[in-house]
């Protein structure tokens, strides 16, 4: 296994039992009935990051067989990862500060939010671009 699968795998994993651990949170802010937008925020941490972590392993094993340049491939791995840790940092912040992040001008915590959001946002569509560009590279 090359060494960017196994860096996908590996933040994956991370990525993965972080949006587990965020499953508490979401259950306790659903038995206290706290306000719709707190559960749905702790709803998006839970399930988001887990299909973020599915998305790094399902591009793991893949590394392995497409015909591109390593740099290519560590930049896909690289925007991929960041991305995840991005929305790792942003969406359990949006429950707690009740802050969507989808306008700049927060301040505080909130604002780490929007900007969590937007690294997330950006890294994974350069990391899905370069996915497109090695997939037809590799034909």
């Amino acid at each position: 296994m090359e060494s960017v699968s196994r860096q996908l795998f590996l933040h994956g994993s991370i990525i993965l039992f972080i949006a587990l651990l965020f499953g508490a949170p979401y259950a306790k802010a659903i038995k206290r009935n706290a306000d719709a937008q707190v559960v749905n925020s702790w709803r998006v941490a839970h399930q988001a990051l887990t299909i973020g972590a599915l998305v790094l392993f399902a591009i793991a094993p893949f590394m392995n067989i497409i015909l591109v340049p390593i740099g290519l491939k560590w930049g896909i791995a690289l925007t991929m990862i960041i991305s995840g840790y991005a929305f790792a940092i942003a969406t359990p912040l949006a429950a707690i500060t009740k802050n969507r992040g989808l306008e700049k001008g927060a301040q505080g915590l909130a604002s780490l939010v929007y900007l969590g959001n937007i690294i997330g946002a950006a890294t994974s569509l350069i990391g899905a671009g370069l996915l497109v560009i090695a997939a037809i590279l590799s034909l």
